[in-house]
């Protein structure tokens, strides 16, 4: 009787579960119709605002100069494809964004600093900073 109930109960809790997660799950991916062609991400204002170039740290102003010039790069994993998997920026296909980094003084790593680019390498007129380690964005402009 005991093994009955507790297969039950594993059974109450994982469909409880199961409900809990595909609520968050639709949550996540449902369209927000509030904002007239609106898209996936809109309602947590993905892009934070703007940046001028001159209001960018020295070593953002250098990688965008090393991303017009095609690099080379300090870093191994500059310039490969960004998968906006936050969904943060504009939707486009996978392969459009792609990511390169911008040092960060005194780290010992990569650092949180990124600009990710979208559309075809060496374009710098549709960048986004972040110094957050993509929580969030900022696009770039002139």
């Amino acid at each position: 009787m005991a093994r009955k109930w507790l297969r039950s109960g594993v059974l109450i809790g994982a469909l409880a579960f199961g409900s809990l997660c595909g609520s968050m799950v639709t949550g996540a991916f449902a369209r927000d119709y509030s904002t007239p062609g609106a898209t996936p991400g809109d309602s947590n204002n993905q892009v934070q605002g703007t940046i001028a170039v001159a209001q960018l740290p020295r070593e953002a102003v250098n990688t965008l100069n090393l991303i017009a010039a095609g690099g080379p790069y300090p870093y191994e994993k500059d310039g490969i494809v960004f998968g906006n998997h936050e969904r943060l920026l504009p939707p486009h296909r996978r392969g459009y964004y792609h990511e390169y980094t911008v040092p960060t003084p005194r780290a010992h790593n990569r650092g949180a600093r990124r600009i990710v680019c979208g559309g075809p390498l060496q374009r710098t007129d549709n960048c986004y900073y972040s110094d957050d380690h993509y929580t969030s964005f900022n696009r770039i402009v002139e």
